[in-house]
């Protein structure tokens, strides 16, 4: 407690200036390795520059923000904290990969009672790897050293991505007509959704993070980073351009409530569960939860990260290419004639 006599600082007030500029330094290399071409300037100015016309003719720009939820509350308990910006980096690029646009950069947001700078490096570092991942550049952020507002050792986080797309190859939808397929893209687990249903069937499981699932511990199940599904999509739109109708990012809301919303007025879905096999972290928690299957699909995306549409001839030719790019996939369902609130229909 201080006095009244007492000269006063910054730092008595909890606020650490000097571990701040240790954080930026140490972050410089990380970030500068996901600098693209267009990026003006390097980090630290109070504005990030991009050139567009280095890339494009018509350019929309696409614009995206998200966090990772109470993932967020699992990575600060098990003392992890390198992948948990793959996962807010995901969660941003994939949203804006959904409509053909290239994520071009990237900015983040962290926040926390008192900054730890191995930590901070340690989060920054796996936002700096998801940018790579994501082939965005990482242009600046905000460290925030916000004394009361957070209990020791606690953090939040969130993230922007600007992404832009030429507007002749805008992917809204549109082009989906019935009997087009599904095609379901594999996740890695449950990226970064139902993290608060998933961490109160743990926490009733007697939080056994060293339990095996499907060959795997499940602390290592529950945290694998959201898959950026961005190069091999690019990849494929480039090669196959007019062929994908139309693209999902699976995530809250689930299998139920992500699909339909890319589908026109007056069709439907109808997905066949059998079609691919629920992995075994989701196999888990569906029993361990007892967690009812409706409520599964529209909690969880149940193993599918991603999804295209697409005309029944262009699947094989489509799958190989996902393949080929290490990616697996199952033609998952259909597109249906249907109206009214019953348009997704998962058997």
């Amino acid at each position: 407690m201080t006095s009244n006599d007492e000269a006063l600082s910054y730092r008595a007030a909890g606020v650490d200036i000097d571990a701040g500029n240790a954080v930026v330094e140490r972050i410089k290399p990380l970030v500068g390795k996901t600098f693209r071409p267009e990026v003006m300037g390097g980090l630290g100015g109070f504005g990030a520059l991009f050139d567009l016309s280095k890339k494009y003719r018509e350019p929309v720009l696409v614009s995206g923000t998200d966090g990772v939820g109470t993932k967020l509350r699992l990575a600060q308990q098990l003392n992890r904290h390198d992948t948990i910006g793959i996962d807010l980096v995901g969660m941003c690029v994939n949203d804006v990969l959904v409509q053909g646009a290239e994520p071009l950069f990237f900015l983040d947001y962290f926040a926390t009672g008192k900054l730890d700078i191995d930590t901070t490096v340690a989060v920054v570092g796996g936002i700096a790897r998801g940018c790579e991942l994501a082939g965005c550049a990482l242009v600046g952020g905000e460290t925030a050293e916000m004394p009361d507002m957070y209990p020791p050792g606690e953090y939040d986080l969130a993230g922007f991505n600007v992404g832009a797309v030429e507007k002749s190859g805008i992917i809204d939808g549109s082009a989906i007509r019935a009997g087009d397929v599904v095609l379901g893209v594999a996740s890695s687990g449950p990226h970064s959704n139902g993290y608060s249903l998933i961490r109160k069937i743990v926490e009733r499981a007697g939080s056994p993070f060293d339990l095996d699932v499907g060959g795997v511990k499940l602390a290592d199940a529950l945290m694998a980073p959201t898959t950026i599904y961005v190069k091999p999509i690019l990849k494929l739109l480039r090669a196959r351009r007019g062929t994908i109708h139309g693209m999902a990012h699976v995530t809250g809301g689930g299998l139920q409530e992500n699909i339909i919303r890319v589908v026109p007025d007056g069709l439907g879905l109808a997905i066949e569960s059998s079609s691919w096999k629920l992995p075994p972290v989701f196999d888990w928690l569906q029993r361990e939860g007892k967690v009812p299957r409706e409520e599964m699909w529209r909690t969880f995306n149940c193993g599918i990260g991603f999804t295209v549409i697409l005309a029944p001839g262009d699947v094989a030719g489509v799958q190989a290419a996902l393949a080929q790019s290490g990616l697996s996939s199952w033609t998952i369902g259909e597109v249906v004639e249907a109206a009214g609130d019953k348009r997704v229909r998962i058997a």
